[in-house]
């Protein structure tokens, strides 16, 4: 039997406790913000930490990539959603997105799937309807019980204790400023509806009516989602608009096909999840060793217990929870280090021992970290401030672009500042084989693809630079080296050096270059000074565009 670990010292687990608290509250800050921007200033005032030490957590968080500084202002990085993402893979979200997707299919309305958070309601699946009036939650928004579909159904399962802390805020004024995603009450000084009438109806009748509570015009149904244990677990509900029914004639539209949704989302619950794998090999050592480059980088700056309690958060991603010894081995952390790190999790109330208080696992509230924020976050916002980046640290002009047709297309673009510069906007579109991102991306399609590609460059001139032969030549070059150069070829005057963007499942989406006058810089220059920024640049956008698209497809389905 291993050892059990060290117990902590009080003032040790305190301080862990404080600094992982710290950090979490600049987030939650962050992301509560419409902007998505807050001044370290106000940031000062909010938390009440002194200067020094914001500017401390400030440092260790954009060193790990969930923030990024941009003068005094501090903004939330697509990175931060690997929180998130922990807690939807932890909950087997994916399993219940499929469901809620040919639900909202087959009825022609939004259909959301919502778990309890405290006397809240937070989303977790949304599967919206294209039309001028849609709703605008997203995932990881929370809505007080009062004034949502699912509220009924997950209070009717509190305590006194539970009904009494609703009470107690209640009464402490709006609801708004707890519930930033809650749009303003349909009333002035309107009391809150009657939640314990429609709790104790949910109770009665298993299914939870909403008309008009979270904004005029909006209305839902609602049905519980059973865990094998009988307790409910979620909520799937149906949205609609009073312009297309009422809540009674929604009801009646809906409840058959829901029940029936809610039957195959109980049956996916009730069977064991896989077992969850173990961490990569070497994926403990990584991340200890990222943790200890990152101090070595930072000196007193770097919050050891903030990055150890983030590294931590990030693993708790499989249905039923990690051990200790699970955690501590995915993140390279002592068993010692890596229970501080549960502990203060377990004590903000990110996480929670499971029935046999041996595993840990993520609660809703890790939702509340950027998640909603940054998943509405485009793929141009992305790699932009990625781009701006490498542009000041080499001073010459970046693009990306996607392949389209026989062309590329310009999605996204930073330019620096010369007398004679590349002058090239987003959506312009450019003959992919004449390219270094063209090339790049052509490189990167499925052999067939690729083939009917060649085929129909077939009419270019012998030897140049389109022509099949040649250009699969060139294209065995880019798959082989990881980049490709185009050396005048598309206008005289004019280099580029690019590398493929790769999406989590290794597929390249998109190319990166950097193109220069060829009075600036030889091919050599290119490879020799500029592959490497670029390609660490590259590296640095597919690990945020990971991050922002592994639950985003299930959560939220397109």
């Amino acid at each position: 039997m291993a050892p059990s670990p060290t117990p902590a010292s009080p003032d040790a687990a305190g301080e862990a406790v404080a600094t992982v608290e710290r950090g979490l509250s600049v987030l939650r800050l962050l992301a509560a913000a419409r902007t998505g921007r807050t001044s370290r200033a106000d940031l000062v005032r909010a938390t009440g930490l002194a200067r020094s030490t914001l500017d401390r957590v400030a440092a260790t968080l954009c060193r790990l990539g969930h923030l990024r500084a941009e003068g005094q202002d501090l903004l939330l990085a697509p990175r931060v959603m690997e929180f998130g993402n922990a807690y939807l893979a932890a909950g087997r979200v994916p399993e219940l997105a499929g469901p809620a997707r040919r639900l909202a299919e087959e009825l022609d309305e939004t259909v959301s799937v919502s778990v309890p958070d405290g006397d809240g309601t937070r989303f977790v699946v949304r599967c919206p309807r294209s039309r001028a009036m849609a709703v605008a939650f997203r995932v990881g928004d929370l809505l007080p019980a009062e004034r949502s579909a699912s509220g009924p159904l997950f209070a009717a399962a509190w305590d006194a204790a539970a009904w009494e802390r609703w009470r107690h805020r209640l009464a402490a004024g709006p609801a708004e400023g707890a519930f930033p995603a809650l749009p303003p009450s349909p009333g002035a000084g309107a009391p809150a509806p009657g939640l314990a009438a429609r709790a104790d109806e949910a109770r009665r009748t298993g299914t939870a009516l909403d008309d008009q509570t979270v904004e005029p015009g909006v209305i839902a149904v609602s049905l519980p989602v059973h865990g094998p244990g009988g307790e409910v677990v979620c909520a799937v509900g149906v949205v609609s608009h009073t312009s297309r029914h009422t809540v009674d004639s929604l009801a009646r539209h809906a409840l058959p096909r829901l029940r029936a949704c809610v039957r195959e989302m109980t049956g996916a619950l009730a069977r064991p999840p896989e077992d969850a794998p173990g961490p990569a090999a070497g994926t403990g050592d990584a991340t200890a060793r990222r943790l200890r480059a990152a101090k070595e980088e930072l000196g007193p700056a770097f919050l050891q217990s903030l990055a150890r309690g983030l590294a931590v958060l990030s693993v708790l991603r499989a249905p039923g929870g990690l051990s200790l010894s699970r955690v501590a081995e995915a993140t390279g952390l002592p068993r010692a280090t890596a229970r501080r790190a549960l502990l203060s999790l377990t004590r903000l109330g990110y996480a929670a021992t499971d029935a046999t208080g041996r595993s840990f696992v993520p609660l809703p509230r890790v939702l509340e970290l950027g998640y909603a924020a940054q998943s509405a976050v485009g793929f141009e916002r992305l790699a932009t401030p990625h781009l701006a980046d490498l542009v000041r640290r080499i001073h010459d002009s970046s693009s990306i672009a996607v392949l389209d047709g026989d062309d590329i297309r310009y999605v996204a673009r930073v330019a620096t500042t010369r007398i004679m510069g590349v002058d090239l906007a987003v959506g312009t579109r450019l003959p992919a084989p004449v390219t270094a991102m063209g090339r790049v991306l052509l490189a990167g399609l499925p052999p067939d693809g690729a083939e009917r590609r060649l085929a129909r460059f077939a009419g270019a001139e012998p030897g140049a630079p389109g022509q099949p032969d040649e250009l699969r030549r060139t294209l065995d070059a880019a798959r082989r080296d990881g980049y490709a150069v185009s050396d005048e070829e598309l206008e005289p005057g004019l280099r580029s050096i690019a590398v493929p963007l790769h999406d989590r499942d290794g597929r390249v989406v998109a190319a990166m270059n950097v193109a220069v006058h060829a009075a600036h810089r030889s091919v050599r220059d290119l490879r020799e000074n500029v592959l490497p920024h670029l390609s660490g640049t590259a590296r640095r956008i597919e690990t945020d565009l990971a991050a922002a698209t592994e639950c985003a497809d299930a959560a939220t389905p397109r």
